[in-house]
């Protein structure tokens, strides 16, 4: 395939992470363009998150010679473009990604797709046999470190998982405070913020038959239970009041004999692995999981194939597991999961 032309549907914080996650693909050798935005707001200004993606440095749209759109469809029509980012507020994801695969485009969804399974099923179904790709943007199915546990645990070469912890934190969303802090529209941290580690709790251990949730949407603990699984593992998130709280992001691990334990925070050392009472520090790529997921479906688009994982039926079972952790907030009692 020639080059990739790509669009952005939505140009906060997340759709700058997206552009300059494609500007470093294109560095990288990968053949693609970042040919046209779509944003209601001003795209000239700068927008910043809790994590540091390079998404708050201002950006000259005119210099850079990308096309700038207030209308979804005039950038849906271009024939240039071949895929597109849809970053945009989650109760909007279904219709676009819908409008964008009947035009014929590829789909990098932001997270999550919805709240609902009902609404990830309807995109799904308009999704099936269209040829096109959908991928959910799970980052942290790609993120160095998580990537590393991921494939441990499959393999087995530190023996089976003991016991599993996950732990994200932050501060509440000082940007999109309409989107975000109106549980209705974004779920709270719960389907915001905890959705990348019920993610990649399932797409690791595979689905739970029992959860247990207890706190709000806001600060959260759930219990995954597994009778055939590690006999512990568990998940905490939040987003606190004070907006100077630093965001954090974590897991500790356990196997037979060893440890493997992440701390965003340890910037020299995230992954360290405590082994037979020795300290070995697990060497990880120089690169973010936002950098890795863009690659990931840009090389897959390149070689054509007609579908990719993380996908949408994939989208479905985080979206129940969810939907099972806020019924057991709201009514106090574990929820199964069984078939």
């Amino acid at each position: 395939m020639s080059e990739i032309g790509i669009g952005i549907i939505g140009f906060g914080f997340m759709g700058r992470t997206h552009l300059e996650a494609y500007l470093r693909a294109s560095e990288s050798g990968i053949s693609c363009e970042v040919r046209e935005v779509f944003s209601l707001d001003d795209p000239s200004s700068a927008s910043g998150g809790n994590v540091d993606t390079g998404a708050s440095t201002p950006l000259d749209l005119l210099a850079s010679e990308i096309r700038f759109s207030k209308e979804v469809d005039t950038l849906l029509a271009c024939d240039d473009i071949d895929l597109v980012s849809i970053c945009t507020p989650t109760d909007t994801h279904v219709d676009l990604a819908i409008k964008a695969l009947e035009a014929g485009k590829h789909v990098l969804l932001e997270k999550p797709v919805a709240l609902s399974c009902i609404e990830v099923e309807r995109l799904q179904q308009s999704h099936d046999g269209s040829g096109l790709l959908c991928m959910p943007a799970m980052c942290m199915r790609f993120w160095p470190g998580w990537s590393w546990l991921r494939a441990t645990v499959q393999d087995g070469s530190l023996g089976a998982v003991t016991s599993a912890s996950f732990q994200r934190y932050g501060a509440s969303p000082t940007w999109s405070q309409d989107f975000y802090l109106d549980e209705q529209r974004s779920g709270g941290a719960l389907t915001d913020l905890h959705v990348h580690d019920a993610d990649f709790i399932i797409a690791t251990f595979g689905m739970p038959a029992e959860v247990s949730t207890c706190g709000t949407r806001s600060q959260l603990v759930t219990q995954y239970r597994y009778p055939d699984g590690p006999p512990t593992v568990m998940a905490e998130a939040a987003w606190y009041p004070d907006p100077g709280y630093p965001f954090q992001m974590k897991y500790r691990v356990g196997f037979e004999d060893s440890v493997a334990d992440f701390d965003l925070s340890r910037q020299q050392a995230p992954l360290i692995l405590y082994r037979g009472g020795e300290t070995q520090e697990i060497s990880i790529p120089d690169i973010n999981g936002y950098d890795a997921e863009v690659r990931h479906i840009l090389e897959s688009v390149q070689r054509n194939e007609s579908s990719i994982q993380p996908d949408l039926a994939e989208a479905v079972r985080v979206t129940r597991l969810l939907e099972a952790e806020a019924r057991s907030l709201d009514e106090g009692r574990s929820i199964s999961l069984s078939p």
